[in-house]
């Protein structure tokens, strides 16, 4: 990494910089290169992992796996008596 200069921001910097015009990231051109589905190059220091990192990223699904669909959810409600019985009864 020689004649490379590393800086370490937090996201509070990052953000801050970036409002004030700082930021070397073209985000106009990032925005459209996705909207018309160009992908990134390879990185160069380690091609394999960003293959490995996009097919992982597919994979990935966002929210609750799905349920076995033998159950179904509802919702009732008690007198405190009743409960207070099956309660002091304990678990069948």
């Amino acid at each position: 990494m020689t004649g490379l200069k590393m800086t370490i921001r937090t996201i509070e910097e990052m953000r801050a910089a970036r409002e004030h015009g700082e930021s070397k990231t073209d985000w106009a051109f990032l925005r459209q290169n996705a909207l018309n589905g160009i992908e990134p190059e390879n990185d160069v220091d380690s091609p394999d992992a960003t293959a490995l990192m996009r097919a992982t990223i597919a994979k990935q699904r966002a929210g609750r796996p799905a349920g076995s669909g033998t159950k179904e959810q509802v919702a009732i409600r008690f007198d405190k008596d009743v409960l207070a019985a099956f309660r002091a009864a304990g678990p069948s």
